[in-house]
């Protein structure tokens, strides 16, 4: 390891506040924490008390151009190392961090208001193991023999691209992040990573652990808003390529820059995902699938979440009474206790958009909002952005809610009684991120996975993204693929044709 120094300390630190506090006012740049060129920062809320925890670097051009060239200087080298022992420092990087599971669940159940129990600690142990498969993947950046003639030795390597940006989002920060990060590494790429405004300090933290292990300047991070430390980092010169997750809208700002660089993008912007019940299907593992696939337990903040559930018609009335019963046992409180099973909504804006989407669809005539579990009766909890789930029935195929991506704790369910239709209906959304069928028939399970339009289709499950299983969306949730050996391959090298004339 690397004797450099850091503010914070090595062993893991499971006083989530004392930690935050300690990371104020940095980014990580060039191998060392680095405050904020401009002095500005600004604040990070802990979204089940609203107290303040931390204050973040708020970044702009100078402190993005500092980490890229720190970044493109770092490359050169890193790109020299063999890349199986790129794939041994990012391995050793895993270890660390499975040592600092804990302290992570924590940092991220502060910043975000995810559950501890059920959502943060889940996705703690998920980034060890995505550094841990990739680490093991050096090996496979191979090239091809190519028979063109019998005097001309010809071949195909893989090389890196350079300095990749990646910009990350909030529900999920570290997860996206080590999608991002680890293929690049051992591809031979550096990285710098903008973090989410509402959750910038777990993947600070990574990236402060994981520089201990890394050369200096291979892996960097600078927080910030969008427009004033995104959008430099996308058009930044030395920037060879940019993956991003967010939403449409910011995905094709993303896609417009990197075109103008003519750089390759990967982009994952979403979904509407439509689950789809069958009356065969085995019903109590069914409901509690529903519950996993509208991950309540993470407020429905996240991109696969199951918004559009469409039950056969002789076992609707049953299921919708079996999934109020189930969301209404949920306990919703303190992110940080054990207890609970649902935390808050990440910030006051996200909070106000879902209820805006909730009261519309109790405005629509013939409507019925199921309102679920109950709030927090703790007075400490009083500020939070607690917000109860809700499940509606009755609502067309027009509406808002059956549209548009709410990120929130709101699904819609309706009836079905013939599977052309609902496969239809299922397909009839600019997304296409995710799908699940539950049924024992697994040919009609099989046919209709085919024919729906999505990046990512579960039968009878509806599992979270897992490492070495190609993950992405078609149509408005974005391009490019992340999560397997195909992504770092493609999307963090490019392919090289050498020839030897040997006359």
């Amino acid at each position: 390891m690397l004797d450099r120094p850091h503010p914070t300390p090595a062993p893991p630190t499971l006083d989530p506040f004392a930690l935050a506090k300690s990371m104020s006012g940095f980014h990580f740049i060039g191998g060392g924490y680095v405050p904020g060129r401009n002095g500005k920062s600004f604040a990070v809320v802990n979204p089940a008390t609203g107290a303040e925890v931390a204050q973040a670097a708020e970044g702009d051009a100078a402190d993005v151009d500092a980490a890229v060239q720190n970044a493109a200087r770092a490359q050169k080298e890193w790109a020299k190392v063999p890349a199986r022992k790129r794939g041994a420092m990012v391995h050793a990087c895993a270890a660390l961090l499975k040592e600092h599971v804990e302290e992570l669940a924590k940092l991220i159940a502060l910043e975000t208001g995810k559950a501890l129990r059920t959502e943060s600690r889940v996705e703690a142990g998920v980034v060890a193991d995505i550094f841990e498969f990739f680490g093991g993947l050096g090996s496979e950046l191979k090239g091809e023999s190519v028979p063109f003639a019998p005097n001309v030795l010809s071949v195909t390597v893989r090389e890196p691209l350079g300095v990749v940006g990646a910009i990350i989002p909030w529900n999920v920060p570290m997860l996206l992040m080590a999608l991002k990060v680890a293929p690049a590494l051992v591809a031979g790429n550096s990285v710098v990573v903008k973090s989410a405004e509402e959750a910038p300090l777990a993947v600070l933290r990574i990236c402060e652990l994981m520089n201990r292990i890394l050369p200096p300047g291979v892996f960097n991070m600078v927080s910030g808003f969008g427009p004033e430390c995104g959008a430099p980092l996308v058009s930044h010169p030395l920037v060879r390529k940019v993956t991003f997750t967010g939403s449409v809208e910011t995905g094709k700002i993303v896609a417009k820059a990197a075109a103008e660089k003519l750089i390759p993008v990967t982009l994952e912007l979403g979904g509407k995902s439509p689950m789809i019940v069958f009356a065969d299907c085995d019903f109590d593992k069914t409901v509690a699938g529903a519950l996993t696939s509208m991950r309540f337990t993470r407020q429905g903040q996240s991109c696969t979440a199951a918004s559009r559930i469409y039950v056969e018609r002789p076992i609707f009335d049953r299921f919708v009474k079996a999934m109020k019963d189930a969301v209404d046992r949920m306990v919703m409180g303190d992110p940080l206790d054990e207890k609970t099973d649902i935390g808050t909504i990440v910030s006051q804006g996200q909070l106000e958009k879902v209820r805006g989407f909730i009261e519309e669809g109790t405005r629509t005539p013939g409507a019925t909002a199921l309102v679920c579990s109950a709030m927090p009766s703790d007075p400490a909890l009083k500020k939070g952005l607690f917000i109860q789930p809700v499940i509606f029935t009755g609502l067309g195929a027009d509406s808002r809610l059956v549209r548009e991506e709410i990120f929130g704790p709101v699904t819609v369910m309706a009836p079905f009684d013939d599977p052309e239709a609902v496969l239809a209906e299922a397909n009839d959304s600019e997304y296409g991120l995710a799908a699940s069928l539950w049924t024992n028939n697994l040919k009609v399970g099989l046919d209709l996975a085919h024919r729906l339009e999505a990046g990512l289709v579960q039968i009878n499950q509806n599992l979270v993204v897992q490492a070495n299983l190609s993950y992405g969306g078609v149509k408005s949730s974005g391009l490019g693929k992340e999560a397997s050996l195909e992504a770092m391959l493609e999307h963090f090298t490019h392919k090289k044709t050498i020839m030897v004339n040997m006359d």
